[in-house]
């Protein structure tokens, strides 16, 4: 059973500590699934988180729109990612996806998000282009205004959910200024004429991702999300709640990967004594609890920094996903040695989450541009 303790901590009110009891319970009753068919389990956890109720903290609720829980976001994730990687990203993406519209949307985009929570209709969050990733300011696709409409021209890759979702978030040039300045954001259904998912994927740890090719997609007024030129800022902002969950899932995988070790160095003999009692590992499962510990304080701190109002919380989410996703890679790591061949096997699950944390280190930011920002943010004293 993974560490509790935290839940405690002030951070957290006591509905949070509810949230994540609830959410074990249903964890252990429908998690993992069967991941022979990437495309047909994402589809199927949408579906059952949507159901289920899970789905309802991914946006805000058209009804009654209120802030997002960041912190219920974290919780989410964090569990969600300890029992199975592809639960997390399902979840995820359902909030990446709708983030621009939860944040930003007029109520007629909103109406989308009734589906979206439901489990009725998956989103995706189309930014990255071929040379176009972290330097998002960069990319080339092209919104022109033609008539009462734009017609998008250009390609997005790397794409979550790309293939199997209802509905894209995408970001395209429409040239109000140079730069960053000059991009907007629109609301673009998947069955739109012209749109084309160009190819499919295949990464170290399966999950639907896609090459999409917008080829004289004519998208309505109506579908801009926000003001025409503020693309940049509708990104950015998504990007500053959801980040601080990218590192959650790491702190999710990491808390598995240190269960698993603690087991492990319980249940192992070695020399005639349980693995346990070498001191070498002894002090590998202390650097471990360690680096779960860090992690688990900056995520929150992100996490309740933004629910107690901060307008932006660059600075400490990017903190959060350098330190939770690095650290997650090297407690990962620890455990497949602590493991040895088992660590290494197909299927094992300290091979699973090796396989699944990898990406963390890379996508809404890598690790490099984590650092980038940071720098920047401590210079001009945010």
């Amino acid at each position: 059973m993974a560490d509790r303790s935290y839940l405690d901590w002030p951070f957290l009110e006591p509905r949070h500590k509810a949230l994540a009891g609830e959410l074990e319970a249903w964890c252990a009753a429908n998690l993992p699934v069967d991941h022979a068919d990437v495309d047909a389990a994402c589809r199927d956890l949408v579906a059952r988180l949507g159901r289920d109720g899970w789905l309802a903290a991914t946006a805000v609720d058209p009804a009654d729109p209120q802030p997002l829980d960041v912190r219920a976001l974290c919780l989410t994730r964090e569990t969600l990612a300890r029992h199975d990687g592809l639960a997390d990203f399902a979840f995820a993406m359902q909030g990446l996806g709708t983030g621009a519209i939860s944040l930003f949307g007029d109520a007629g985009q909103r109406r989308w998000l009734a589906r979206t929570r439901a489990g009725t209709a998956i989103s995706a969050f189309a930014l990255s282009e071929p040379r176009s990733g972290s330097d998002v300011a960069n990319l080339e696709m092209r919104a022109t205004r033609d008539g009462d409409g734009y017609v998008l021209d250009g390609e997005k890759t790397w794409i979550s959910n790309g293939g199997i979702a209802d509905l894209y978030t995408v970001f395209a040039r429409t040239g109000e200024a140079p730069g960053a300045k000059g991009i907007s954001a629109f609301l673009v259904p998947a069955d739109t004429p012209g749109l084309s998912v160009a190819e499919r994927l295949e990464t170290v740890a399966p999950h639907p991702l896609g090459r999409l090719v917008f080829d004289g997609v004519r998208v309505p007024a109506s579908a801009l999300i926000g003001a025409a030129g503020s693309g940049f800022r509708i990104a950015m902002s998504v990007l500053d709640v959801f980040r601080s969950t990218v590192a959650a899932a790491a702190l999710g995988f990491a808390r598995r990967a240190l269960d698993e070790s603690l087991a492990r160095a319980g249940s192992r003999e070695l020399f005639g004594a349980p693995l346990f009692d070498l001191q070498m590992v002894q002090g590998q499962l202390a650097e471990m609890a360690l680096d779960v510990d860090a992690a688990a304080l900056l995520v929150y701190r992100a996490a309740w920094t933004k629910d107690s109002g901060a307008p932006r919380v660059t600075r400490e989410a990017a903190m959060a996903k350098l330190y939770a996703t690095d650290r997650a890679q090297s407690v990962i790591d620890k455990a497949v040695q602590l493991h040895g061949g088992d660590g290494v096997r197909r299927g094992h699950i300290v091979e699973s989450l090796y396989r699944e944390i990898r990406a963390l280190r890379i996508y809404e930011g890598a690790s490099e541009v984590q650092k980038v920002v940071i720098a920047r943010q401590v210079m001009a004293g945010g």
